[in-house]
């Protein structure tokens, strides 16, 4: 029986998975039902049968791996094992920085040592520098814009390109950089740069010890920053407001841990500038706060509480945390009368509630005010006299007359310290002279603070990239006076003075190579997480944007779609324990469209010497991985069948493309596969089988194997993928990487034969109208997410659990400003979706998909109140996947909707990811349908497409571009085959099929 006998339309749309759409519609035809159950299920065999007959035919899998078979004494299997794996990185990774803290402690004592000799000059004067000022060619003009002012203190240097850095250097010298509210002539940043210079022969000596260092830096707390090698300053798009005491590995480095709560006057004698200033000052606060920090923020008047009122306590000072506070602030409004008593004691009970997760460190309270007369002594004395465990730092913001010696002695009766902000060119320095005070205790200490710590991922401001530093406080250790003072405790406790903090970069590549790649498979990999379960290396850690002066903190919670499991996996890891698991999990694709449920091995060890700890994910199937041998006879294959990869023999044997990898240390990466496939031809009849300048055996191996296969495309771990014949190249839009490839790497989770539709087609779509049919299919609807071509009916797939749905939320987003007509003083709602507006057909047609993220559901969470309307800002999106559980092969549902019901029948195609669905359309008459007024009552925003009801008689079959890919369970080397088909209907189909070597 054929499907185009029967009168109802067919057409292949995605879900999550593909649904085989049969819409049967026989309005007006008398006589004729709705198909009985076994003629569904004989449809539903034929085209399993069909689709097995023709793609075992075409894909050419067997004959492929016959190939390999019979070649099997050139290479052989080699076993994985995690557990060797992930300790012997960790300790590669420890080795690392094992030598990068060297340097830093060389660098720490040496400046050190340069300040105890240095001798205080009152008299300096700027013409007595010389010094190289890295935004001289910023500052040094003159009032008419017209010619350079000469500096006599500045050095012009002459720069050479460095790759290392991406940057121009001059390894001669150091760079300055000094921010631009610092006053460059000042008795203090002079001296300060009087005695660091001669920090650039130690920067020098550690670069010659280790030539893979790479930024080294001095950051002092006066705000001048030392460098090497030196490299002029990055131009921003703005008014340059870099401050290296606002930066990520500063703030980790020059103070302990806090537990910090703000409290924000708003009674009406703050109002007009004074609030302004209150709120810029609060927002600046918070931006001396690390991910190691917690904090809250309270509004007070005659009552207290707190501006973001789910922060019921004290959070995790991190970047989506202080967004959030800083969006509440900017609506904080000015009325009421003071009551500071209210406010202290909302902020001791924040402090001393140890019922939730804190720093345990440092305690503080920042008041910022304009002022007032009361004391709140008798709080002190409930709270925090006589131990003085809390510091209190009181602000008095603003132009008055207010006496401010309350605010005075509130602060030095609590170990605080009282500052005063009168105008906004105060709020920078005065926010942050506090890490002074708190830099005290570590001096005490001594050498017990003198501890390299390591920061949290984030963007190097000279352009480096991705990057983690290493850091270690430098305390003052001069002696008061002419007083000879031997005991250095002694000298502590005189200055007891942080003089700022030593900072060496570690690039994130440099500490990716040292972990293996590529014999762990497409979907296997490595990953570290730093103390807080944030990632140092992840392959789903790639922020949209760059550039960010925050730290990129995704947790690995975050980074993956969690569940119990990983909980205690991330829990162990923090903790330092080794281990391992296998679990059963679910994972995204990489577009992030699809979701598959799989097997996977997790092992993990600690770095030791760090707060890292260092992860393995390994699926069952790269249990194994191949390993070509080298020999006399492989070196002549290789000059036997290199000849196949030149592109002079691409029309005879099919288009190559090379995964552009790292194979040899001198080749040259070229983003063009032609150039990079020279490069590595020409190379290769330079190097050895035996050398081991080159790990590039599975390139030759893969290549012999695939010489003379007349398949129309195939992929391999080795890197290689083949496209015959050569003109269909131009139509391949798959990552040269298979690595990189959703159809490489889902097709080793997946069994059987993977459908998917295109993101774009250079085709005219056209479509089949047999003779029966009265109306075609809306071509426009191929590929949509199903929701919005069927909102019902998708529903009801769903609401009898044959979908299930994953919602996860996307920190890495990158949005788009929205325009808004009006500006409300609200502070911005979140809108997450709710198992109620899930089940909810409104919500399906209320929904926009984007062509892009064909089967996620976004809804944007914005995080960013203050940004400039022509960029990109970081966004939260929330995405939705939709994936089968329920293994039970048939359904047949009748969907009730109120005042109508509609029978369909639903029938899982064995060895694909089809689900084959045979439904009623819903009555196309004149006259008003409760279903349909109901939705446009609800939708009328929605896509109104998947209710187009302009015809509806007669069938259709409307096959569409799909990808098919097919996988069985071998373990071992992976390759992907394919063919791309052009039928009689001119429908576009690329199949593939996936095997692997077993022992």
């Amino acid at each position: 029986m054929a499907i185009g006998e029967r009168s109802c339309s067919s057409v292949c749309l995605v879900s999550l998975q593909i649904i085989l759409m049969l819409s049967a519609s026989w309005p007006g035809a008398e006589g004729l039902t709705f198909p009985q159950q076994y003629t569904i299920m004989h449809w539903a065999r034929r085209i399993e049968q069909e689709i097995d007959r023709v793609f075992q035919h075409i894909t050419g899998a067997q004959q492929l791996k016959g190939i390999y078979n019979e070649e099997r004494r050139r290479f052989s299997l080699v076993k994985n094992q995690p557990r060797k794996i992930v300790e012997k990185v960790a300790l590669d990774i420890e080795k690392l920085l094992a030598k990068k803290r060297k340097a830093l402690d060389r660098l720490a004592s040496e400046a050190e040592r340069l300040q105890r000799e240095h001798l205080w000059q009152d008299g300096i004067k700027e013409l007595d520098m010389a010094y190289y000022d890295s935004k001289a060619e910023l500052d040094y003009y003159s009032m008419d814009g017209e010619g350079e002012v000469e500096n006599p203190s500045h050095i012009k240097l002459e720069f050479v390109y460095d790759p290392n850095f991406k940057n121009n250097v001059n390894y001669s010298y150091t760079a300055v950089q000094i921010p631009t509210d610092i006053y460059k002539g000042a008795p203090v940043i002079l001296n300060e740069l009087n005695w660091t210079q001669a920090l650039e022969k130690v920067f020098m000596e550690n670069s010659r010890e280790d030539p893979s260092l790479l930024w080294q830096a001095f950051g002092s707390a006066t705000g001048v920053t030392r460098y090497y090698p030196a490299t002029p300053w990055k131009v921003p798009d703005k008014i340059d407001l870099y401050d290296v005491r606002r930066r990520p590995w500063y703030i980790q480095g020059a103070s302990s841990p806090k537990d910090m709560v703000i409290l924000v006057d708003v009674s009406g004698s703050v109002s007009g500038l004074t609030l302004k200033l209150i709120k810029a000052s609060v927002m600046e606060m918070l931006d001396t706060l690390s991910d190691d920090d917690y904090v809250n923020v309270a509004r007070f008047n005659e009552k207290a509480e707190a501006v973001v009122p789910c922060f019921k306590h004290l959070v995790q000072a991190n970047v989506r945390n202080k967004k959030i506070f800083k969006d509440a602030v900017q609506q904080m409004q000015a009325k009421g009368t003071t009551d500071y008593k209210s406010g202290f004691h909302f902020a001791f009970n924040q402090l001393l509630n140890t019922n939730v997760p804190r720093a345990n460190c440092n305690k503080i309270i920042m008041l910022f005010t304009d002022g007032g007369e009361d004391r709140a002594q008798d709080v002190f004395m409930q709270y925090n006299w006589p131990n003085k465990t809390v510091r209190v730092f009181t602000f008095s913001v603003g132009q008055h007359n207010y006496d401010v010696t309350p605010l005075q002695w509130i602060a030095c009766t609590n170990k605080g310290y009282y500052f005063e902000i009168r105008s906004i060119c105060a709020i920078r320095i005065n926010t942050q002279e506090y890490l002074d005070v708190l830099g005290r205790p570590m001096v005490l200490t001594g050498s017990d603070a003198k501890q390299v710590q390591w920061t949290n991922v984030y963007q190097d401001a000279l352009g480096l990239g991705m990057v983690v530093t290493g850091t270690l406080p430098v305390f003052n250790l001069t002696m008061d006076g002419n007083s000879q003072v031997e005991n250095l405790t002694k000298l502590r406790i005189s200055n007891q003075l942080i003089l700022g903090v030593m900072g060496v970069d570690v690039h994130l590549d440099e500490i990716k190579r040292l972990t293996p790649r590529y014999n762990l498979g497409a979907n296997g990999y490595i990953f570290a997480i730093d103390p807080n379960g944030y990632l140092l290396l992840h392959p789903n850690l790639q922020p949209k944007l760059v550039n960010l002066p925050e730290p990129v903190t995704l947790d690995f919670l975050d980074a993956e779609v969690e569940d119990s499991n990983k909980e205690e996996i991330r829990r162990q890891m923090i903790d330092g324990r080794p281990g391992e698991m296998q679990i059963k999990t679910l994972i995204k694709s990489i577009d992030e469209s699809y979701i598959d449920e799989v097997y996977r091995g997790y092992t993990w060890t600690p770095i030791n010497g760090t707060d890292y700890s260092l992860g393995l994910v390994l699926p069952p199937y790269n249990e194994y991985y191949i390993q070509a041998d080298l020999s006399d006879v492989m070196l002549q294959l290789q000059c036997e069948y290199s000849e196949s990869l030149l592109p002079s023999s691409f029309e005879s044997s099919g288009h190559v493309f090379l995964a552009p990898r790292e194979y040899c240390k001198r080749l040259q990466l070229s983003d063009n596969n032609t150039q990079f496939l020279q490069n590595f031809l020409s190379l290769m009849l330079d190097i050895s089988p035996e050398s081991d300048e080159c790990e590039c055996s599975l390139v030759t191996l893969d290549g012999n194997m695939l010489y003379g296969f007349l398949a129309v495309f195939a992929s391999t771990d080795g890197g290689i993928t083949r496209v015959f014949p050569n003109i269909a190249a131009e139509l391949w839009d798959e990552d040269p990487e298979p690595f990189n490839s959703n159809f490489y790497r889902r097709s080793l989770d997946n069994r059987g034969y993977m459908f998917r539709p295109p993101f774009r087609s250079i085709f005219p779509r056209c479509f089949l109208e047999p003779p029966v049919s009265a109306f075609p299919f809306v071509p426009s609807q191929i590929g949509l997410f199903f929701g919005d071509v069927d909102p019902y009916l998708m529903h009801a797939l769903y609401n009898n659990s044959i979908f299930s749905r994953r919602q996860s939320f996307h920190y890495q987003s990158a949005c788009e400003p929205v325009s808004s007509s009006h500006t409300g003083a609200a502070p911005r709602g979140i809108f997450v979706p709710s198992i109620a507006d899930v089940l909810s057909l409104a919500w399906w047609t209320a929904c926009e998909v984007s062509p892009e993220t064909i089967l996620t559901v976004p809804r944007l969470l914005r995080e960013e109140g203050d940004f400039n309307a022509s960029h990109e800002s970081s966004c939260v999106t929330i995405q939705s996947q939709f994936y089968f559980t329920n293994t039970t092969n048939s359904y047949n549902v009748l969907q009730d909707c109120g005042n109508c019901s509609r029978l369909f029948h639903a029938k899982r195609i064995e060895n694909t990811n089809l689900l084959f669905v045979v439904a009623e359309t819903l009555p196309c008459i004149q006259e008003e349908n409760p279903c349909e007024v109901l939705s446009n009552a609800r939708y009328r925003k929605g896509p109104t497409s998947c209710f187009d009801y302009s015809g509806c008689w007669g069938s259709g079959v409307y096959p569409s571009w799909l990808r098919v890919k097919a996988g069985d369970t071998w373990t071992g080397h992976q390759s992907i085959t394919g063919l791309h088909i052009e039928t009689s209907n001119h429908t576009h189909i690329h199949t593939y099929r996936q095997f692997r070597i077993t022992n």
